[in-house]
């Protein structure tokens, strides 16, 4: 069993390292939280109170944080990862951050002699419970291979993207889609309320025809065709607002650094943007049809 060094043990890091306990391996975590860190050492981890007593015996070391700025600070500064970690130490960042920051830490990574992935997740705080997360990772093969055997304990699909960055450029790229699409699904039933045309009935025909996306059949954004949608919930998260829109900005980022077009991409977050400015920022994404009806009225 390996040594493993967890630095961000949030809504997503937290059940992401207690899975890693339950398959027998050590784990030293590290938070800002105490509360964070007390979960962890109730489930069988060990808390510490600095990087250096987190990554010092580590075979891995794994993050999840809020920012590039942060993973920058936590892998590269002064008291960081690189700078305490054993020599040959795999390192795995399944923060969400941008394309050019993941590359930066990925290059000092190997420049220090260690074998890194960019490993961002999809699947939400069930999917970090459940042990069911997808992982889109960039990176090197020989550290690709390292990284699934534990990828395989904390998720259930892990796909290689290709090199440094693009695990980083494939979560910016499916979630910028995932905005656009769900923006698209709620427009269709604005428009069908005022039509006339019954939710369920509208459900019933688009999910078998050529309207039929993700957020139209597993995350529908009106109560009732979907059972398990947050709309049945008020729309209580499983992806917050917040967290897509930050996502979109990131993809926004991307595009201007690439020179990519990406005027659906800029319209998605531009609508975010308004929605979580109106005070939904903790609500699930996929609320912004109340937004779209309010634009509608006004």
């Amino acid at each position: 069993m390996a040594t493993i060094g967890f630095i961000g043990l949030g809504n997503m890091g937290g059940p992401m390292a207690v899975n890693l306990v339950k398959a027998g391996h050590k784990v030293f975590g590290l938070d800002l939280s105490t509360e964070a860190k007390e979960r962890l050492s109730a489930a069988g981890g060990v808390a510490v109170d600095s990087v250096a007593e987190a990554v010092a015996s580590a075979d891995v070391v794994v993050s999840m944080l809020p920012a590039g700025a942060h993973v920058l600070k936590v892998y590269c500064g002064d008291d960081g990862v690189l700078a305490h970690v054993r020599p040959g130490a795999l390192l795995i960042d399944s923060s969400t951050i941008d394309v050019d920051s993941a590359r930066k830490v990925a290059a000092a990574a190997v420049e220090a002699g260690m074998r890194m992935v960019d490993a961002p997740v999809s699947g939400g705080v069930a999917g970090a419970a459940g042990g069911t997360l997808t992982f889109m990772v960039g990176g090197p093969d020989d550290a690709y291979e390292a990284a699934l055997p534990y990828l395989e304990i904390m998720g259930k699909t892990i796909v290689h993207a290709g090199g440094a960055g693009t695990g980083q450029a494939a979560k910016i790229c499916n979630n910028m889609l995932l905005g656009i699409s769900m923006i698209g699904v709620s427009e269709a039933f604005v428009l069908a309320e005022r039509l006339g045309l019954d939710h369920q009935k509208l459900y019933d025909i688009s999910s078998t025809a050529s309207g039929q996306c993700w957020s139209l059949t597993s995350y529908c954004p009106v109560p009732g065709p979907v059972e398990t949608s947050p709309a049945n919930r008020d729309y209580q998260p499983g992806f917050a607002a917040a967290m897509m829109l930050k996502d979109l900005k990131l993809a926004q980022e991307a595009a201007h650094s690439s020179g990519a077009s990406t005027p659906l991409g800029a319209e998605a977050a531009a609508l975010y943007n308004m929605f979580c400015n109106a005070g939904e920022a903790g609500t699930d994404f996929s609320g912004i049809i109340r937004f779209l009806r309010g634009k509608q009225e006004a």
